[in-house]
């Protein structure tokens, strides 16, 4: 059984009317931040169906495939930087890559801390299978759109991307 929500120590407000003092509503529907996390996941179930399906693979797992293929002998550091996935996330599907026997780990020449990450044969072969129809999700999501569409949605994901890597952590927002 769920507990009612007690009002906040200091709320002015009172039951059926609103307090003096306008407060700033936020519409989720309509909330950059939560639109865009919707849409990924949409997006992502829609395709993580087909090499769950056939590979196994998870949603992470698949990223660290595709980044290896185009950034080969990677460390875990790197692949997080360029999949915008935590530490844990990378860890654990390269560990289960490895396991899988798609992705190889070796210790780097140059600091025996670091590990390298490539690519197996198999894990090649897994890429060359899943790309095509990643494409082609691709190209059918973005039918929706016309030529000039596609270019200012690509231009303006990457300015948001810039803009999102600038601003860093919200917490000092919370001071």
């Amino acid at each position: 059984m769920v507990s009612p929500v007690k009002p906040r120590a200091g709320s002015t407000k009172k039951k059926g009317k609103r307090s003096a003092k306008a407060r700033p509503q936020l519409r989720l529907e309509r909330f950059l931040p939560h639109r865009l996390s919707v849409l990924s996941n949409t997006v992502s179930r829609a395709i993580a169906g087909v090499y769950a399906q056939r590979y196994g693979l998870s949603v992470h797992e698949w990223r660290v495939i595709a980044v290896l293929e185009y950034f080969p002998s990677a460390s875990s550091s790197d692949l997080s930087e360029k999949t915008g996935m935590d530490s844990v996330a990378v860890s654990r599907a390269v560990s289960q890559l490895v396991r899988a026997g798609l992705i190889t780990r070796r210790a780097s020449g140059a600091d025996r801390r670091r590990t390298i990450l490539d690519l197996s044969e198999r894990g090649q072969q897994v890429y060359d299978e899943i790309t095509p129809v990643a494409l082609r999700y691709e190209e059918m999501l973005l039918q929706g759109l016309d030529p000039d569409e596609r270019e200012r949605f690509n231009e303006l994901i990457t300015k948001l991307q810039r803009q999102a890597a600038m601003l860093g952590s919200a917490a000092e927002l919370l001071e």
